[in-house]
């Protein structure tokens, strides 16, 4: 049992019940109620910190023995600032309410601070629009990143305002629960008819003409800034595939609609290079494969070779509120550059023979 913080002083008192964890941070973990909205990973910060005591006295060893019936007090204090500057960026926010935002990232905004991109990225922006709105992640005045798109894709991510919204998304994720649909713009056209893509190994079919792509997936050994399929090892990522469109006599591009059961980093742009089918303008998994102006058109061509960045975007994405349990669905346009390669990609006409 426990009982809700003292508004005043900020403490959560827990006691130990039946059968308890071996270890103190897993049975706080398994003891604090859902709306304080503490992961055990932010317990065992604050069991280090001093932040939990038993009788009056400090436990800073998180694998501490309890015993039933004993009452543990955690002090929770306020959310600090973080150091992270906030930053007056334009932001295209799709929804918003006090726990949680949904955007529609341009191209060319990163998503979190990391080396080389300390300013300039969501984050910043966030913290500048959400201000004082945010209650509060890992014990800081932070958005909660939990999930992420590539900096040169565009479309839709979810960020958590507080922590009871950022452990409920988590687990969304964790659960394979989030609905989550890319645009893309493809060499050729991922068909089920294909024999060349009917023997690519982790490639299978499923019935309406989807392709189902089912591989590991790992840091490449040689180059740090990709990933590489892998059939032992890595992590498990599957992707589907299902083509909207195609383009050219024969067809030498298609628009797909790709949904992933996992989220692994570059996935989609991965899993489509290793079927045969990489994204127009992927300079990283795409290689050097050019739209046939034979076969497509010659502005078609030129625009497809010009296209500076993947031809990616986040359509949708559909996951249960974390706090109301509303189901929510989110659509975004597809942006100007995606959309005029797809105009000119449907406009094109063949070279005479």
């Amino acid at each position: 049992m426990a009982i809700l913080p003292d508004p005043d002083t900020g403490v959560l008192f827990v006691t130990i019940g039946d059968d308890p964890a071996d270890r103190l941070d897993k049975a706080l973990a398994r003891g604090v109620p859902e709306e304080a909205a503490l992961s055990r990973s932010r317990l065992m910060r604050m069991i280090a910190d001093g932040d939990v005591s038993l009788d009056g006295v400090a436990v800073t060893d998180p694998k501490a023995k309890v015993a039933e019936g004993q009452v543990y007090a955690i002090t929770l204090g306020e959310a600090v600032e973080v150091e992270t500057l906030a930053e007056d960026i334009p932001l295209s926010v799709v929804w918003e309410d006090d726990d949680l935002i949904v955007i529609d990232k341009p191209v060319g905004m990163v998503v979190h601070p990391a080396p080389g991109s300390y300013s300039g990225t969501l984050v910043n922006a966030l913290l500048h629009h959400c201000g004082d709105t945010l209650s509060g992640v890992g014990g800081e005045k932070r958005p909660g990143i939990v999930h992420r798109i590539d900096k040169d894709t565009s479309g839709l991510l979810v960020v958590a305002k507080s922590d009871r919204a950022h452990h409920g998304l988590a687990a969304q994720f964790e659960a394979h629960t989030v609905t989550r649909h890319y645009l893309a713009l493809v060499h050729g056209r991922p068909d089920a008819a294909d024999p060349r893509l009917r023997g690519t190994k982790g490639v299978t079919f499923e019935t309406g003409g989807i392709v189902k792509i089912a591989t590991q997936l790992a840091r490449h050994k040689t180059d740090r800034q990709r990933q590489a399929v892998l059939f032992h090892g890595g992590r498990h990522a599957v992707t589907r595939v299902r083509i909207l469109e195609d383009f050219g006599t024969p067809p030498v591009a298609a628009l797909v609609e790709c949904w992933l059961e996992t989220g692994r980093t570059h996935q989609i742009r991965v899993h489509m290079a290793h079927a045969g089918h990489g994204l127009i303008g992927d300079q990283t998994y795409g290689g050097k494969r050019k739209v046939a102006a034979a076969a497509a058109g010659l502005a078609a061509a030129e625009a497809a070779l010009a296209f500076p960045r993947q031809a990616l975007h986040a359509a949708s994405l559909g996951f249960e509120h974390p706090v109301t349990g509303e189901d929510l669905l989110f659509e975004a346009p597809l942006p100007a550059d995606m959309q005029q390669l797809l105009d000119i990609l449907r406009a094109g006409q063949p070279l005479k023979r």
